[in-house]
């Protein structure tokens, strides 16, 4: 198993920091653009299915930088924030930021493949994989649901991965890309899983 050397603990470090600043102005440039009707960005960077005549290769990457509304931007940049902090101090800026975008483009892919319909855009899938990085990284750290409810970190993640499957499967059609959440954390526990046998520096 890698041995990670935990950094000096920062409230923002740099990884987290510019995805929410990133994360915050494509929201509000999309928000701009296609309310004065210059831009359909949602056309260009949402992920849209194969066949749906709007798929383009880059899609994968930039639809985890999307947001639909101000709810969707901030309950994803929250959960960035909570958990990605304390990943991006433990692990490195480098290792933190290869996770994030292997989850989210996994999770994209996933989506791709069970559920096509589009177009999807959050950064859900890439927070569901550090949800899940948190949990095998602290198992027995507590979270607190509502900021009342102690439960330990294992359980939390067994617990949201269980909803989603069962929301995925009886309740696609709710506009939730339920899969995509899943495929996000099925990438993360390969790359977690491949770091543990093949340990590198970063």
């Amino acid at each position: 198993m890698a041995q990670y050397q935990p950094q000096a603990f920062r409230m923002l470090p740099t990884g987290v920091k510019h995805l929410l600043l990133i994360n915050l102005l494509v929201f509000l440039s999309t928000l701009s653009l296609e309310r004065y009707g210059f831009y359909n960005i949602t056309n260009a960077m949402a992920l849209w299915s194969l066949q749906s005549g709007h798929f383009s290769i880059w899609q994968p990457f930039t639809y985890m930088f999307m947001h639909a509304s101000l709810d969707h931007i901030f309950f994803n940049m929250f959960a960035l924030w909570m958990f990605g902090c304390i990943l991006e101090n433990y692990w490195g800026t480098r290792r933190f930021l290869v996770y994030y975008l292997v989850c989210g483009i996994g999770a994209a892919l996933i989506n791709l493949l069970v559920a096509p319909a589009g177009p999807t855009v959050g950064a859900s899938g890439a927070v569901y994989g550090i949800l899940l990085a948190f949990g095998m990284t602290f198992p027995n750290e507590y979270i607190y649901l509502y900021f009342l409810f102690p439960i330990k970190a294992k359980w939390f993640v067994i617990g949201y991965a269980a909803i989603e499957l069962f929301e995925g499967v009886f309740r696609s059609a709710d506009g939730i890309a339920h899969f995509a959440h899943l495929g996000g954390m099925l990438f993360g526990l390969l790359l977690i899983l491949w770091w543990r046998r093949h340990p590198f520096r970063m």
